[in-house]
């Protein structure tokens, strides 16, 4: 079995000034959102929009700043209600304390929502096509935090057979046991994976908002896989029906995926709204 290598979080130091390696996997993720949203300027139907509804470069600058004040607050805000709404009830200043850690994916998916909402209104466009265009450039954002993840030797999984191949022992769970690597599956699953799916789904003709769907589905059902091998929340542990919070918070995830498939099938009649995108 394997063990974890103890990654100096701190990737370079100056003086008083330390890089963090997780700082520069959320770099990384901005990064490759941008060059993704400029690459999906390319796609149809964003290609071919001209006038006040056609897409620009300023437009992925734009969602990128408000995407990370949504991903920022609203991951914050969904760790203290989702994980610990008690502790930060009793303690509602620490809720600004996000150094000390606490974000949740599922509450930063609510904030990119809201911030998605207000560039659609602000630009008079679908918020359907705002979401079909953001989706496909999340997943890799995503892998990269779970770069940040195992680097920093967080959030590892539940016990393994001694005779898992790349079981790994985490010294820093208080265990010498081996446990299953979640950070890489999530990684390979929610981050590598679902990006092919993604960018390959919009290749052929889908409906508006269909590609926006496929994400919640997609996302939901590979976290709720991973989180059968990832350790739960100390705190949480496992809740009913031998779920835990990560899984519960992707049931309405995937409802509301499947949902908003079929309401956009149905609503466009037919007729679709995303056609072969250009090579």
């Amino acid at each position: 079995m394997l063990t974890y290598p103890q990654i100096d979080p701190i990737a370079l130091q100056v003086g008083p000034l330390a890089i963090h390696w997780y700082g520069l996997t959320y770099l990384a993720a901005f990064g490759l959102f941008m060059l993704l949203g400029i690459a999906r300027l390319r796609h149809q139907p964003f290609a071919s929009l001209t006038g006040p509804g056609a897409w620009t470069r300023k437009d992925v600058e734009d969602i990128l700043f408000l995407g990370v004040a949504g991903v920022v607050i609203g991951g914050r805000v969904g760790y203290c209600l989702f994980y610990k709404p008690a502790y930060y009830l009793s303690h509602p200043l620490e809720i600004f304390y996000v150094w000390q850690g606490g974000m949740a994916f599922h509450g930063g998916l609510l904030g990119v929502i809201v911030a998605m909402l207000w560039f659609a209104h602000s630009r008079q466009r679908p918020w359907l096509q705002v979401a079909d265009f953001v989706a496909p450039c999340v997943p890799t954002g995503l892998a990269a935090g779970r770069v940040g993840n195992f680097i920093n030797g967080e959030l590892w999984g539940r016990f393994a057979s001694p005779d898992l191949p790349w079981g790994m022992v985490f010294p820093q769970s208080g265990s010498m046991l081996p446990r299953h690597p979640s950070q890489v599956y999530q990684f390979l699953l929610e981050g590598l994976l679902l990006f092919v799916l993604l960018w390959l789904y919009p290749r052929r003709e889908r409906r508006q908002g269909q590609v926006a769907a496929a994400f919640l589905i997609g996302y939901g059902a590979f976290r709720f896989i991973a989180e059968y091998f990832r350790e739960p929340d100390a705190h949480l542990g496992i809740l009913s029906l031998g779920m835990s919070m990560g899984q519960w918070l992707c049931v309405p995830m995937i409802v509301a995926g499947i949902a908003m498939w079929l309401w956009a099938a149905k609503r466009e009649g037919g007729a679709p709204a995303l056609t072969t995108s250009k090579p």
